[in-house]
């Protein structure tokens, strides 16, 4: 079954290359103009690129996401156009002052907002190779907002690669499945690249595919300040599942969730 499957998966995605690259070559044999199939074709590209990935589908994603993608806490966060995002993998019992704290003492950079300044300031850093600790995260909803805080953890001097975490805080008397309780929600990821979107072509940093293992490393990092109070790991939390994110990415967990109390005076 699964061989058959993994054909039938082959066989679609051979489809679909066959398919795109036969349409590539009739937009430009066919539909262009001869002017543009000169000196103008790369600046017509460029705006017709630009006009689709940052208007045209993240609109269209947008308007089909209200039909098919729950508001509830699935333990998924979304995209700004609704597309499904990372999952929600770690849990804090703690204050907004403490989890600070403790991230701060775990060698963790809070993250500027995104704005269109620090948008540029990363492309800028990145394209340069420079340092930006600091650097902003794109925003994921949880709870159908954005995250309240971000934080990350860079790689070579360098925003291109880059650990990072987002947390939503949860309202009050709200457990996670199974009764749990929690004052935060948080999804950790690896950024090990840039790239362009699959669902919108945009640019965008791409995740590493084994989400778990930066999951245990963030709890790790925490251990080490001595400013946990308690920490669970709890397996089989979620099923476990390969899918993609919102960007594309590729991604796998074991369905696990890290639940990590505070110590209250840090």
């Amino acid at each position: 079954m699964k061989k058959t499957l993994h054909i039938a998966a082959s066989i679609k995605r051979l489809f679909i290359f066959i398919t795109s690259v036969i349409l590539i070559v009739l937009v430009y044999g066919l539909i262009l103009p001869d002017e543009l199939q000169t000196g103008q074709i790369a600046f017509f590209i460029v705006v017709f690129w630009a006009f689709n990935a940052y208007f045209v589908l993240p609109r269209v994603h947008r308007l089909l996401s209200r039909m098919y993608v729950p508001d509830y806490f699935i333990g998924r966060s979304r995209t700004a156009d609704g597309l499904l995002g990372d999952p929600v993998n770690l849990a804090i019992v703690g204050s907004e002052r403490s989890l600070k704290r403790v991230m701060k003492r775990a060698g963790w950079t809070e993250a500027v907002l995104l704005t269109l300044g620090s948008s540029l300031k990363m492309i800028w850093k990145i394209i340069r190779g420079q340092d930006y600790p600091n650097a902003p995260v794109s925003d994921l909803l949880v709870f159908d907002r954005r995250q309240d805080l971000a934080f990350q953890k860079q790689v070579d001097g360098n925003p291109r690669k880059r650990h990072h975490v987002r947390f939503w805080r949860t309202d009050k008397d709200w457990y996670l499945p199974g009764g749990y309780a929690a004052n935060w929600v948080a999804a950790a990821t690896y950024d090990s690249t840039v790239g362009l979107s699959m669902f919108t072509l945009q640019f965008t940093h791409k995740i590493d595919p084994n989400i778990d293992e930066e999951r245990d490393y963030l709890v790790d990092t925490l251990k080490r300040t001595k400013g946990i109070k308690e920490h669970n790991h709890i397996e089989h939390f979620f099923p476990p599942f390969i899918t993609r994110n919102g960007g594309g990415d590729r991604f796998m967990t074991d369905g696990s969730m890290a639940i990590v109390t505070l110590e209250k005076k840090l």
